[in-house]
């Protein structure tokens, strides 16, 4: 394994943390479209736009994004969509 210098680390460290910051920023300035239950990941992760499972919902899971208290926002499941706050799928996580 190559060693890697303080230097060459902090360069490193550097360019990542910009890239996932502006990679989060650009996923929620293009997530526009609302999810259609017919779009085929929806199908397959079981979504809704209403959620049944109590105390399960978009709105506190830990893949929502976008402020809180939106009625819709974007979800790293579904990119370049919009998703219900109220809505569940089976890929549900708690937000820790």
């Amino acid at each position: 394994m190559k060693n890697v210098n303080r230097r060459d680390f902090l360069k490193l460290s550097g360019s990542t943390l910009i890239g996932v910051t502006l990679g989060g920023v650009a996923l929620r300035a293009n997530a526009q479209e609302q999810l259609a239950l017919d779009d085929p990941t929806a199908v397959a992760l079981k979504y809704t736009h209403k959620s049944e499972v109590e105390g399960a919902n978009c709105a506190n899971c830990m893949y929502i994004q976008g402020e809180d208290g939106a009625e819709w926002r974007p979800c790293g499941i579904f990119p370049g969509k919009v998703v219900a706050a109220d809505g569940w799928c089976s890929a549900w996580m708690k937000k820790g």
